[in-house]
């Protein structure tokens, strides 16, 4: 359109005949129940480039917030409050006006979120292995639990992993994000800053150390909550004083084990994975069996930790199913709910919290 014809369109606009694109509502803070003055709205366009901001303003006194720009195409809210960011998905054709953005207050102590499912899944091969934890937040209270300083969650990572670990947070209703794991003053414990928002939220790890028939894993156990138990493919057993086995899922027969107490030592025997034959590790004669050291092999790995996830996740919900039914009613009850389906495919590196 010519720029003439572009002012009679804004001309009209203004005099009320066509009616401008607008985005607007609410944000409401969730904790207090009420109208929240202050919290910064973003609006972005999400295309194959990833995000591109397009305009951010702050919510009024009475909580109210207006955007007056809008395009075609999936869109993202994302509201800033209180040191956390909270996403609105605008999928196309979806209303734009009167929405209800919900916020929390946060604090860096943990209140009602706690772990409440840890679990390790192992997959030797000839020459290393993939080590893949998942813990389970929940939180069932109205304060997002927020430390960057002293991280949400605290874990220990074997000195032989060399402090080579991938994490990935999904948030409640979210999609799975990379975080840093950062050292602390004590001696192979990393923490993570990920705020842990009211629902459900799943942070991931995944690391490689070297591996021989019959090598004991060490590990120990940093959060306060749900049980943890360890996972292997079928064929690969394991034998320690601080586990005790509840049995196999009965599909694939992955072994299942609940740890005793707040570390375990465990002595691994077998090769196995949970990997389809589709992964890439039969696309190249570079067998991870002929022993590449860890820092050679990882970007092979790394590439088929959807796959990992994806499958560990699955069989420890199938696994924990048998597990409630060889439980007592009252043991079963405090021992957590089954793990989510595993999120969908896809990291975005420069989506926020």
């Amino acid at each position: 359109m010519k720029p003439a014809g572009l002012a009679f369109v804004a001309a009209l606009t203004a005099l009320g005949v066509f009616p401008a694109l607008a985005i607007d509502g609410t944000v409401v803070n969730q904790t207090t129940g009420k109208p929240q003055a202050g919290a910064t709205v973003t609006l972005y366009k999400l295309g194959q480039d990833g995000m591109e901001s397009v305009q951010s303003v702050k919510s009024d006194a009475q909580g109210k917030f207006e955007i007056n720009q809008d395009m075609p195409g999936p869109r993202l809210l994302q509201t800033a409050f209180d040191g956390v960011t909270y996403n609105h998905m605008l999928p196309p054709g979806s209303p734009t006006t009167g929405l209800s953005l919900e916020v929390f207050n946060s604090s860096k102590q943990p209140g009602d979120a706690r772990v409440a499912q840890h679990m390790v899944l192992f997959e030797p091969s000839a020459a290393q292995m993939v080590v893949s934890e998942t813990y389970l937040f929940r939180n069932s209270g109205k304060i997002t639990y927020n430390d960057p300083d002293g991280g949400t969650l605290k874990f220990y990572l074997p000195a032989a992993a060399k402090g080579i670990v991938q994490v990935n947070c999904t948030a409640p209703q979210g999609m799975p994000i990379q975080r840093a794991a950062d050292k602390t003053s004590r001696p192979d414990i990393y923490k993570v800053d990920f705020p842990i928002k009211p629902g459900e939220t799943r942070i991931d790890l995944n690391y490689l150390v070297p591996f021989a028939d019959g090598t004991t894993f060490e590990g120990k156990i940093l959060s306060q909550g749900g049980p943890t138990r360890l996972v292997t493919p079928n064929g690969v057993t394991l034998k320690g004083e601080q586990i005790a086995s509840v049995g196999a899922e009965p599909r694939t027969q992955a072994n299942i084990y609940e740890v005793k107490g707040s570390t375990f030592k465990v002595q691994i025997n077998g090769t196995g994975t949970l990997r389809g034959s589709s992964s890439a590790d039969g696309d190249s004669g570079d067998s991870q069996d002929n022993g590449p050291s860890i820092e050679q092999v990882m970007p092979k790995v790394w590439d088929n930790m959807t796959w990992i996830l994806g499958l560990a996740l699955g069989i420890l919900a199938l696994g924990f199913t048998l597990l409630y039914r060889a439980e007592p009613a009252g043991q079963a009850a405090s021992a957590g709910h089954s793990a989510p389906a595993a999120a969908a495919k896809g990291k975005n590196d420069r989506r926020r919290r």
